[in-house]
């Protein structure tokens, strides 16, 4: 019987199952050796798309194997957690709209969870909280209908912010509550605090964009982050 390429995937795609060249085609076979029965044949151009996608592996004792699809990982790197998708968010004339939000764990919960050498969490419940707080404003103000923020425009070491937002609602009342945030913390502590709360970044690549040695970057994370549970007076 011969099938199409699809069906012909199906088929190798069960465990023990292999190709061969027959008759000037390609048998199917759902056995260790060639006592095992034709379960499928295919044709030259079958054979081409088979090796094309996902591609063939040579089998021990003659034929081939269908060699695993590669499935690429979302382009995340050194975004621990992140998992791109949509929320329903509720706009200001009460209706619902799908958009752009993580639904993963985020880079703070990831950190949360873990323990240094000595058995201590990375981050406080406190702390862990604060930066929540900012990480799901910033979520809501990137989310919104009709809105445009510049991050890197939020206040910084000079202070001030030149970012843009329209309309007002619940998207512009969230960009707002994260300059207040920001702007409330050291500025030498803010950039920490945009790479991980705002743009979802990991602490090592934090570490790398911002200058920092290894593991000191922990430090300045969590100097501030207890700003900015002072900020929320939380705890």
């Amino acid at each position: 019987m011969t099938v199409t390429p699809e069906r012909a995937r199906a088929l190798l795609s069960r465990i023990g199952a292999w190709l061969e060249a027959r008759d000037g085609g390609y048998a199917i076979r759902l056995g260790p050796d060639r006592r095992s029965r034709i379960v499928a044949v295919i044709d030259e151009a079958a054979f081409a798309d088979l090796v094309r996608r996902p591609g063939l592996s040579v089998r021990g004792g003659g034929g081939w194997r269908l060699r695993p699809e590669r499935i690429d990982p979302p382009d995340n790197a050194g975004r621990p957690g992140v998992l791109p998708g949509e929320r329903p968010v509720m706009q200001a004339d009460g209706r619902l709209a799908l958009r752009r939000a993580n639904l993963g764990e985020s880079p703070l919960a990831w950190l949360a969870r873990r323990r240094g050498a000595d058995g201590r969490p990375f981050l406080s419940a406190i702390q862990a909280a604060a930066g929540e707080r900012l990480r799901a404003d910033a979520e809501t103000a990137l989310s919104g209908p009709s809105l445009t923020m510049r991050w890197d425009a939020l206040p910084r070491s000079g202070g001030g912010t030149s970012a843009r937002v329209e309309p007002g609602d619940r998207a512009l009342s969230a960009a707002r509550r994260v300059a207040a945030a920001l702007a409330s913390v050291d500025p030498r502590l803010r950039p920490m605090l945009d790479r991980i709360c705002v743009r979802g970044s990991s602490l090592r690549l934090a570490e790398e964009g911002l200058g920092l040695r290894r593991r000191q970057g922990k430090a300045v994370l969590g100097q501030a982050l207890d700003a900015l549970a002072r900020h929320y007076r939380i705890g």
